[in-house]
Formats: C-alpha cells, sequence, structure tokens
C-alpha cells in the first residue's frame, strides 16, 4: 500500500463530532440489497456500529432478547442499506458558472460548500460520496470526516482529477505534459491521499497521447489505485479499454466491439443522466440561469431516447451499471436522488425498481471495492442504514422521505 498521506500523523485527541454509535432495533419493511427480495415485518438490529441481526420480526422473541439497551424504533416505511452516490463534486453548488467556483472560490468557501453540501448527501440518504474533483477541496473534506472535525457521508475521493495541459476543465484539474509528468501527478494524489485516480479522458476529441496514457494507468496501478476515466463517445471508451482504465464515467455512443472490451475487462460504467433531466425542466433551469437554448438542447436529449441504445444494450449485456448524478453541476443539488433513478429505469439501463435500488447500495459498494463493509444490510456489516417513508420498490419518489440516516452506526440523521 501507499504511504499514509501527511495529515493521518497528526495527533487527534478526540472526535469533535460528539455522535456515538446506537444500539437500536429497526422495525419496519427491509430491502437488504442482497437480493431482490424484501421482508414486509422485517428488522435490522445495530450494535457497536455493525448490522448484528437481519431477520423477519418476531415481537415475542424480540421482548424477550431485549435487555433494556436495545431500544426498538417502529418505522413506517422501508429501511435500505445507505445510499452510494458514485460520482459527486462536493465544492460545486449547482448555482454557479462552474469555471467561476473554482477559479475564484477562496478555499475556506469551497470548503463551506463542501460542508453544507456534505449534510444535504446526508439529509437525502446518501452515506457514501466519491467526489470526482474540484481542486484539492476533497482532500480536505475527507480529512475533515476522518480526523471528526465534522459528521458526514464516507468519502472516496481522487484528489485532483489529471488533465493533459490545457486539456478538459483544465481549470480545476491537475495538468501534466509528458509522461514523467503525469507520473508525478498520480504520485501527488496519492500522497495527498487519494483513494483513486481520474483522468479526464476526451471533451469533444480525444486527449492524451499513447504514452501519456500509458503512463498515468501504469503508475496508479502500480500504486494500487483503480483508474476511472471521464470518456463520452465511442472512440474515448474503446481506447480507455484499451489502456485498461478500470470505470468509465458518463458513457455514451458505444459500438458493439467497444462493448465486448468492456465486457472482457469487466470495466463498468458510472451513468450521470441528472444534468440533462435536471436542465431540461424549465422550471428548474431557470433558476440556475440556465440559458433557454440549452433548456430546448436538453428536452431535445431527454426525449431521444435512441441516443442511449447502446448504453441500454451494454447494460443488457452484462457490463454493471453503477448510478451516479454530477452533483454540483449546473441545476443538479447534491439531493437530486430520484430523478437520475427514474430516467435509468425509463430508458432500462437499470431493469426496474429493485434494480435501481441495487446501482445505488450493493453494485455500487462491489465496483468500489467496499462491498465487505457496506452496500447491504447483512450481518456483520458496517451500519450504513438509510429508512425513508413508503416503498421504493413500487415508487422510486419513497427516496424523497429519508427519515433516519445512520453511518458506522451512529445517527446522523
Amino acid at each position: 500500500m501507499p504511504e499514509a498521506p501527511s495529515w493521518k500523523f497528526q495527533p487527534v485527541i478526540g472526535s469533535l463530532v460528539s455522535k456515538v454509535p446506537v444500539s437500536i432495533t429497526l422495525r419496519g419493511r427491509v430491502f437488504t440489497g442482497v437480493d431482490d427480495n424484501v421482508i414486509e415485518d422485517g428488522f435490522v438490529r445495530i450494535e457497536h456500529g455493525l448490522i448484528i441481526e437481519v431477520g423477519i420480526f418476531e415481537e415475542e422473541l424480540h421482548l424477550q432478547d431485549n435487555d433494556g439497551d436495545n431500544e426498538i424504533i417502529e418505522t413506517s416505511g422501508t429501511i435500505l442499506p445507505g445510499l452510494i452516490n458514485s460520482h459527486v463534486h462536493l465544492a460545486w453548488d449547482g448555482i454557479h458558472d462552474l469555471s467561476a467556483q473554482a477559479l475564484y472560490d477562496a478555499p475556506e468557501i469551497s470548503a463551506y460548500k463542501c460542508a453544507s453540501n456534505m449534510l444535504v448527501s446526508l439529509q437525502s440518504g446518501i452515506t457514501m460520496v466519491r467526489d470526482m474533483g474540484m481542486n484539492t477541496s476533497n482532500i480536505y473534506a475527507k480529512q475533515a470526516i476522518e480526523q471528526g472535525i465534522l459528521s458526514g457521508p464516507r468519502i472516496i475521493i481522487c484528489g485532483e482529477a489529471i488533465v493533459q495541459t490545457g486539456g478538459h476543465t483544465y481549470w480545476c484539474c491537475r495538468e501534466a505534459t509528458g509522461a514523467d509528468e503525469m507520473r508525478r501527478a498520480v504520485r501527488d494524489q496519492v500522497r495527498s491521499g487519494a483513494d483513486f485516480i481520474k483522468i479526464m479522458a476526451c471533451h469533444d476529441t480525444l486527449e492524451f497521447t499513447d504514452e501519456e496514457l500509458a503512463a498515468v494507468v501504469d503508475e496508479s496501478h502500480r500504486n494500487n489505485m483503480p483508474i476511472t476515466a471521464h470518456a463520452t463517445f465511442d472512440a474515448a471508451i474503446s481506447r480507455m479499454a484499451d489502456f485498461e482504465v478500470d470505470i468509465i464515467e458518463h458513457g455514451g455512443n458505444m459500438s458493439a466491439d467497444t462493448i465486448d472490451r468492456l465486457l472482457d475487462r469487466n470495466i463498468p460504467i458510472v451513468t450521470t443522466f441528472a444534468p440533462l433531466v435536471m436542465q431540461s425542466k424549465p422550471e428548474v433551469a431557470r433558476r440556475f440561469n440556465i440559458p433557454e437554448w440549452k433548456i430546448k438542447e436538453r428536452q431535445a436529449a431527454v426525449a431521444d431516447k435512441g441516443r442511449y441504445d447502446s448504453l441500454v444494450r451494454a447494460s443488457k449485456a452484462g457490463v454493471r451499471i453503477v448510478f451516479g448524478t454530477d452533483a454540483g453541476s449546473p441545476a443538479v443539488g447534491h439531493d437530486v436522488i430520484v430523478p437520475e433513478l427514474e430516467f435509468m429505469v425509463s430508458l432500462g439501463v437499470v431493469e426496474d425498481n429493485t434494480a435501481a435500488l441495487r446501482s445505488i447500495t450493493s453494485v455500487a459498494a462491489d465496483v468500489h471495492s467496499v462491498g465487505e463493509v457496506v452496500g447491504t444490510l447483512a450481518t456483520g456489516k458496517e451500519a450504513d442504514i438509510v429508512v425513508v417513508n413508503g416503498n421504493p420498490i413500487e415508487n422510486l419518489k419513497a427516496l424523497a422521505n429519508v427519515k433516519m440516516t445512520f453511518v458506522k452506526g451512529r445517527r446522523l440523521i
């Protein structure tokens, strides 16, 4: 494993956040995420930050077993694994021009935005976010959470996304030119505490030379870091598969050959439809100063389901599809969960509501190599749990009514 970042050597006398793990039994409808089955009158028992037991609730047995230290809480809704948003930008707020924020927000303001958006995430049932970069803000957000400076979801970070000099969104990324600079850029992210490496593989054209790509991928893997790539059209996605990138962000039109390459290399796609969906809604988009021509363009894109056929074909062929919203993008708040999931189902990139829920829980956890810890409600796993009113398997809109959020057994909402 790489050397730990310097901030992990700083002594922390005690957490500034006084939340402690609870000892409770939640009773209600349980979606474990382990399979498609739902326990209509189920329970999840939490102790010492762990899930101790999951099953069918039998009142006499639980009253007998309860020693007084484990409170039984009756819920009127559904108990699910904590939700995972696999593509966010915590330091962006969905309001202002992205480049203006990246270039002119003071670091202190970026920190406050991260803190605010982590709270919004918790209120939305998100117990883990995968931050895709905005300058170095995510590094300090992760440090603040891990050192107990504030409460928030788990964070996995890329540090600074790596781009070729002058490449796509260079104004908020780490620029590099040449193979040696690519290696140095990766090593700097590793030193800062990154959990994975992100590269911007394209904009309207392909970016990076072959030598640069080979270097950035090799250096990531040498440091035991998965590497993900912003790739939005066939040539870019195919090229990333050839260079053995681990995950594709966004995705786009793909040939049958490209889909086969993804399958051969077991490369998943984190789809991010929320910017299209939210910017197509005039009542939403106008609040965020989206121009009228852009609204019409987005409406056409949302209406043209055929443009997503290759993503549907990829999913049906077995490419894993992971939930992400690009939260922080214009008109996409960090609470925009349901519109993304509903669009995924309407397109067919996930089969139904149950598959949509797996894409934001168990599938995401497995793709990010944390499936042994979180992602399902199972005995021995850490208690990342969300309770919502209603039944999201019947109607995904139930996810908009979050009643409780637990991270590592601590009730944070």
